[in-house]
Formats: C-alpha cells, structure tokens, sequence
C-alpha cells in the first residue's frame, strides 16, 4: 500500500511580499531616517552616545587586552541589536502618528525578549564562526611573523602577506554578507510583526536575493557611513548611529509589504525610481 504524499498545509498568517526596488531606494531610506532624526533629536543623541560609549570601549580594550576582543565585541552584538530596536520604535511610532518617548523605546524589545534572544544568538554564532575562520585564515596564509598589535596593519599589507589578504578579505566578505542579509531588517520585522526569528531571518534573506544590487549599495553605504563616523574618535556614531538605526526601519518599511494589508488595499507600496 502506497503512503499518501505529505502535503503541507497552506499559510494562515499574512504573508510577506518583497517589493521591487531601484537604486535611489537606499538614499530616500536616508532621508526619511534623518526626517525622524530631526524630529527627535534628543532621544537620538541618547542612542548616539550609547554608540560611541560601545566604539571606544572595544578600541580601549583592543589596544590594552586585544585578547579580550572577539568578547567585548560578542557583547556589543549582544547590546547593539536592542539598541537599534528601540531606535526602529521610535520611527515606528512617528509612522503611527504616536508620539515617541524614550521610555518606551528602551523597552519596547520586552514584548519580543524570546524571538530578539534567538536571533542575537544567531548572529553571536555567525559571529564566533567568524573570529575561528579567521584564524584559521591566519595560520594557514599569514606568512609573516604574527604582529604585534602596534605593528598589525604594517604586517598585513606587507607584500609577503598577499595571498592571506586576498583569502582574508573573501572568508570576512562572505561572513558580512551572510550576517547583513539575516539581520537587514529581521530585526524591525520583529519589532513590527512580533515574528518569530526564523521567520524574519528567512523574510530579511529573501529581501537581499529580491533585490541583490540595491541591497549590496545599501551594504557599501552603511559600511561607508559608519567608517566615516568613526574619525576622529568615533564622535561621528553620535549622529550617525541614530541616523542609520532610523533609516533601518525605512529600508524595512520600503522593501516588504503585507499580503493581508495589500488584499485590502492599504499599505500602498512606494514606487522607487
């Protein structure tokens, strides 16, 4: 007797619907986070200092323990993300026409504590999987004696070391990429959708295989903007760090739409030029 094929049950919840988006996306997602920047200075300069507090300890601690690196930098990955969350509620809130209120920005992860929790562990694995390639990387291309960390960057570029650039440079490339597709917008997802994070880990993936390029401009800018925030001293994350945390929820709100608000007839997608 032949077993019945399993078929799996149709979806009951609403259902995500990646937008089609073009290459001034990212710079409008800009705009609208420096919109609600303006609009809350305050609260942003709140988040912006907790930024750059999170940028000059792991710096002190790379240069008097940098054996203590990889774990200062696990629990800014641990902070980082509920940091954000609360800049993506006061965007949220200024959406809904509430008015934000930094209480209820620190708070508001309360109500997704296990699916915020799962995902941070996510990336803190993505994380430590990372910091062991790396090493690996090191013992197997780095031709030179191991630097000091005083003399790291002269010893990397050092023309003897080209081949673990390269290798270096492909292993990280791939492991940023990995972790800037689960959690593009996996995590205002969460905030606004009380998703599970598989769920928006899944959603934040299929949002960079919809639309890879702009997605990929929307990386370089981001990596771009956060390197210039960090001279001279790192005083550019008070700013900026706020700004990109606000224009997070934009990219979010610009990229995925909800089938059941689509069927009927609100939430109208944005056409991008």
């Amino acid at each position: 007797m032949m077993a019945t094929p399993y078929v799996p049950p149709p979806p009951s919840g609403p259902q995500a619907l990646m937008l089609a988006l073009g290459p001034g996306a990212p710079f409008r997602w800009l705009a609208g986070g420096w919109r609600d920047l303006r609009a809350q200075p305050g609260i942003g300069l709140f988040y912006g200092v907790c930024f750059w507090f999170m940028a000059i300890t792991l710096a002190a601690v790379f240069r008097a323990r940098p054996e203590y690196t990889l774990s200062i930098a696990s629990g800014c990955l641990l902070v980082g993300p509920f940091l954000a969350m609360g800049l993506y509620e006061v965007s949220r809130r200024r959406e809904l026409g509430l008015k934000p209120e930094l209480g209820a920005s620190l708070t508001c992860w309360d109500a997704h504590l296990r699916s915020m929790a799962m995902l941070v562990l996510v990336l803190v694995v993505l994380e430590l999987l990372w910091g062991r390639a790396s090493l690996v990387v090191f013992a197997v291309f780095f031709n030179t004696a191991m630097p000091s960390t005083t003399g790291v960057i002269q010893a990397i570029f050092n023309p003897d070391n080209w081949e673990f650039v390269v290798v270096y440079l492909a292993v990280g490339g791939l492991f940023a990429a990995l972790v800037f597709s689960t959690a593009v917008v996996s995590i205002p997802m969460i905030l606004d959708r009380d998703t599970d994070a598989i769920s928006a880990a899944i959603t934040s993936i299929r949002v960079v295989f919809a639309n890879p390029g702009v997605l990929l401009l929307w990386g370089v800018l981001l990596t771009l903007l956060v390197a210039v925030a960090l001279l001279p001293w790192g005083l550019g994350l008070i700013p900026i760090g706020p700004l990109l945390g606000h224009a997070s929820w934009h990219a979010y709100r610009g990229a995925v739409r909800w089938q059941e608000l689509a069927d009927l007839g609100l939430d109208k997608p944005v056409q991008d030029a």
